[in-house]
């Protein structure tokens, strides 16, 4: 089946050739809705008008002009404000590349602080919806067609053919998984190649205040599926089958899975004019910002929640609860945004999670084989989040199918199998991925109601079909001895009918304290790397980190190796060796790799601060001190590019001095050199 018709969407930013007529949506109790900001949706917040959401078609698609190279065709869009002082604001759209890092931050503090009394930036329809969501997709069943994308919106989005059919097959259950009545899961796709980046890009620096883990991944877009299939005589193939898609690059899989909860039994009632009121209200919310207590309202509703920050302590989440009255009005507060229940999801292979946080550390190739696809994509995040904070640098799918434009390359037997988790539900892949070295199998997620048997790890061979009994299918043999201390715990918590949220607190305290025991010998090793810093000259280039060597390493694991943290017995040099060959390591250390040489950057900045540069200049020639200046400049530049890790009175300081020095020089060459921009 192929996806649904439409065509090429204009470039975000374009404006509707029609003007909306303002839309006003009623509230839960059905009465009339008030005229507030609240519930109304102002033409500037549409991009087409209501009556675009047509049920049951595709939306039209409005062609946009075409964007000359290095963005030759700029569009302003231009807002007045009324009262003393109005005057005009310009989009971001219209700022000239050199100065898109300003923009960027300026455009934050728009973000955040809309009605600021001293705004300067106007931001453009949708702007802020896109730091969320990518767009909403309906995806229905049609008798000639199959899976097809019915309502895409806001309409402007772009989705290549490819992107839609990913979508059509990977918003609904296969066939054999028959799920009847209302089903939420989760999946991720990768991006077409060759697309333009989204000019709402200056969010991406809200991006490094993320925890690695959350950073969001340039190359894929996740899906949160909400389904339904029901009873309906009056359709021809008996029921109504369709399911509301948010597309997102943000991996807040319990935040999107709350909001579904919400929006979509009342979308399947309403239709169009719901969906479109939703994504208004979306339009309305203040960014992503990492750290910060955010409300946000859609549809009558408040939720209120916090997004991790790099700087929280690992293992602890900052609980968001209803706590002044000033909160009265707080209809849900998220303790998490992207958290799953880990001891639920772990349940059928108990006594095999230490087992199975080696192969993910490791990168192992990994299939998860589920009776539908909320089990497969709740365990696939559950697996890949076991090793936080260190990120999983493999791909993963939570929910894939053998109509994914990846799928010959994920299983064809002419090579080994690629570092990746594959979370499965059609019967098809037990045959087609036999010879996937692990295989997890799992039923159904209840919570035990008695402490579960043991299990013994079976052989691949055993496997083969999707009925084939719970259980861990591999000839894995872990580097590390058992730990029976956390079974008896958890087991302790089922007998005593311990909530499911402490089990899985205990159990993600665990799997945080076994990660950090592995990599603080390795964040130790690599800090050693650093150069001195009384090797750091303001007159020479930045000195360059130390290679990593494996045998220096490793014989630093004698006296300071994971016993100093773990009391864990096993082969840990052996795990050591073959995590130094995994993806795994690769992401970590040229993350680290980055950090370290941003760090010498800052340090040779601060070098450079500290001399006085105009008493240089006065004993070199003007040619030197030009080419100083122009030096002096692309720091500066690279020091907002990059955001460095220096202080703002180091940045003021360094422009103090080319200021001088420019100063000191002859008129003409002060002319020049002002008007001189850098690369």
């Amino acid at each position: 089946a192929a996806a649904g018709p439409g065509q090429d969407a204009p470039c975000l930013g374009e404006t509707s050739a029609t003007s909306p007529r303002p839309f006003r949506c009623e509230p839960r109790g059905g009465a009339a809705a008030p005229a507030s900001p609240a519930v109304t949706v102002w033409p500037l917040r549409l991009r087409s008008p209501p009556s675009l959401l047509a049920p049951a078609r595709t939306l039209p698609l409005r062609a946009a002009p075409v964007r000359g190279e290095g963005g030759a065709e700029r569009r302003a869009h231009v807002t007045r404000r009324g009262g003393a002082g109005a005057g005009s604001a310009m989009s971001l759209r219209e700022r000239s590349a050199g100065g898109a890092v300003e923009a960027g931050e300026e455009a934050a503090v728009a973000l955040a602080e809309p009605d600021g009394p001293d705004r300067s930036l106007s931001l453009l329809p949708w702007d802020r919806f896109s730091a969320w969501l990518h767009c909403v997709c309906v995806v229905g069943f049609d008798l000639e067609l199959g899976q097809a994308v019915e309502v895409i919106y806001p309409p402007h989005s772009k989705l290549t053919d490819k992107e839609k059919t990913n979508i059509c097959y990977l918003s609904f259950p296969d066939s054999n998984s028959g799920c009847l009545g209302d089903t939420q899961f989760c999946f991720r796709f990768r991006q077409s190649p060759g697309r333009k980046v989204s000019l709402c890009c200056f969010l991406d620096q809200l991006d490094r205040d993320l925890p690695v883990y959350l950073k969001k991944d340039p190359a894929y877009y996740y899906g949160y599926v909400y389904f339904r299939q029901v009873r309906d005589k009056s359709l021809k193939r008996g029921y109504f089958q369709k399911s509301l898609v948010l597309i997102s690059k943000l991996p807040y899989v319990q935040l999107f899975r709350t909001i579904l909860k919400q929006i979509a039994p009342e979308y399947f009632e309403k239709s169009e004019a719901f969906l479109e009121a939703v994504c208004s209200d979306v339009d309305r919310w203040p960014p992503p910002i990492p750290g910060k207590i955010l409300h946000l309202p859609i549809m009558g509703m408040i939720m209120k929640l916090r997004i991790p920050t790099y700087r929280d302590k690992p293992g602890t989440t900052p609980v968001v609860q209803n706590m002044h009255q000033a909160d009265a009005q707080i209809s849900l507060a998220l303790p998490t945004v992207h958290e799953v229940d880990l001891f639920r999801c772990f349940c059928p292979v108990f006594f095999h999670i230490q087992m199975l946080w080696e192969l993910v550390l490791l990168g192992e190739p990994l299939v998860v084989m589920a009776p539908s696809p909320a089990e497969s994509s709740e365990t696939v995040l559950a697996l890949v989040s076991c090793i936080s904070p260190l990120k999983y640098c493999s791909d993963f799918r939570p929910y894939f199918t053998i109509h994914d434009s990846e799928f010959k390359e994920y299983t064809t037997r002419t090579q080994a199998p690629p570092s990746v988790i594959l979370g499965v539900t059609n019967p098809f892949f037990a045959k087609t991925l036999q010879h996937w070295p692990h295989i997890v199998r799992i039923g159904d997620l209840k919570l035990p109601g008695e402490v579960p048997k043991q299990v013994k790890v079976k052989k691949l061979k055993n496997l083969k079909t999707l009925d084939s009994k719970p259980g861990v299918y591999t000839s894995y043999k872990p580097y590390l001895n058992k730990d029976e201390e956390i079974v008896k715990q958890l087991q302790k918590g089922v007998q005593q009918k311990r909530p499911t949220e402490a089990q899985s607190v205990i159990l993600r305290r665990y799997f945080l304290e076994l990660t950090e025991s592995f990599i603080i010998p390795l964040e130790r090793y690599v800090a050693s790397l650093m150069p001195l810093q009384k090797c750091i000259s303001p007159w020479k280039s930045p000195p360059q980190l130390r290679q990593f060597s494996q045998d220096d390493f490793m014989k630093t694991l004698e006296k300071a190796g994971p016993q100093l943290t773990s009391g864990l017995k096993g082969d840990w040099i052996g795990l050591y060796r073959h995590f130094l060959k995994s993806p795994n390591f690769d992401g970590w250390f040229r993350s680290r790799q980055k950090e370290m040489t941003q760090k010498l950057e800052a340090l040779h900045l601060e070098a450079l601060c500290n001399e006085n540069l105009v008493f240089w200049s006065q004993k070199h020639t003007e040619v030197e001190t030009v080419d100083l200046v122009l030096k002096l400049k692309n720091k500066l530049l690279q020091a907002n590019r990059e955001h460095l890790p220096v202080k703002t009175d180091t940045l003021k300081k360094l422009q103090t001095h080319i200021s001088d020095i420019i100063l000191a020089l002859p008129d003409d060459l002060q002319d020049i050199l002002l008007k001189t921009s850098t690369t």
